[in-house]
């Protein structure tokens, strides 16, 4: 019979400035296995894999950061930022949870059983809600249908609630400096 991909992939869309990126760096630290990358920084063979030539002429293979997260869950910041080549470079491992090589007569089939959990910013910048999702969306089809889930993450704009915001950010870091030059005063 058909097998399912037990995994779920999702992509977390939404304003700059929500905390989509602590987000992925917090779901990366907690999870037993977990691996992160920015999406602009990342080459295809980078979150997939790649043949390497070694110190002694041999071809070896080193794994990408799905191949690495294989049991666990790969958290990918600035998906939006991606080539597009290198985003379909990982439609095999988001479907079918592996990743075929077929270079410098390395032939091999390598498991990616992972969950992506992704983050991206809208097409113009900022959520537009005059426009439909799709609209905001800039991601061709073949790699939206990978994703099981699509969370929209919007920054409602409230002068009042992003001034108490500010505030208590303010307030921890000046806490933190205050205590950082007392502890610093008492060790003298």
């Amino acid at each position: 019979g058909a097998k399912l991909r037990g995994d779920i992939n999702v992509l977390l869309l939404g304003d700059p400035s929500t905390a989509k990126s602590q987000f992925l760096k917090f779901v990366q630290r907690v999870a037993p296995v977990g691996v992160y990358t920015s999406g602009k920084g990342s080459s295809a063979a980078g979150l997939t894999a790649s043949v390497v030539r070694g110190h002694n002429n041999e071809f070896y293979l080193e794994g990408g950061a799905m191949v690495l997260a294989d049991g666990g869950i790969c958290c990918i910041d600035e998906f939006d930022k991606m080539r597009e080549t290198d985003r379909v470079a990982i439609h095999e491992a988001m479907e079918q949870q592996t990743i075929s090589i077929a270079k410098a007569g390395i032939c091999t089939v390598l498991n990616s059983r992972t969950s992506v959990l992704a983050a991206a910013n809208p097409v113009f910048g900022r959520y537009d809600d005059l426009k439909s999702a799709a609209e905001n969306i800039d991601m061709m089809s073949t790699i939206l249908s990978r994703f099981d889930c699509i969370f929209i993450v919007r920054d409602i704009r409230d002068e009042a609630r992003d001034i108490a915001i500010a505030k208590h950010v303010m307030g921890v870091h000046m806490q933190a400096a205050a205590a950082g030059d007392f502890a610093a005063s008492g060790a003298s």
